[in-house]
């Protein structure tokens, strides 16, 4: 099994958690951005990481599924930022909750931040 959290994340723009980007100034602020989707574990999944909640520690076809749904999530921001016009996002952040009670196994994942157009300095 690939360890997807080793995977470099295919960004167009600079997109960071900081209000700044070294060696940038930015010029504009365009908005608030996001990116949101919402998954399932899926059912066999859904079995297999309940017998393994039994225990403890890691679970990691849910780990899977999360580091996969919040790169998809970022991606979609970095895609919404880039139709506003921005050429990077600053304060990005991430939240997550369930969707349709807990027992439908939906997941929301949602990128937020916001969109800007920097230059170098």
């Amino acid at each position: 099994m690939t360890d997807s959290a080793d995977l470099p994340i295919p960004e167009a723009i600079p997109c960071t958690t900081a209000f700044e980007i070294p060696g940038h100034v930015v010029d504009k602020h365009l908005g608030l951005t996001w990116g949101v989707l919402v998954r399932s574990v899926g059912f066999t999944k859904g079995i297999t990481s309940s017998f393994r909640a039994l225990k403890a520690g890691e679970v990691p076809q849910y780990t899977d599924v999360v580091d996969s749904a919040r790169r998809d999530a970022l991606q979609r921001l970095i895609t919404h930022s880039q139709s506003m016009g921005a050429n990077a996002v600053i304060g990005v952040r991430f939240d997550s909750s369930d969707v349709g009670g807990g027992d439908a196994g939906l997941s929301e994942i949602l990128a937020y931040g916001t969109a800007v157009i920097i230059r170098p300095i």
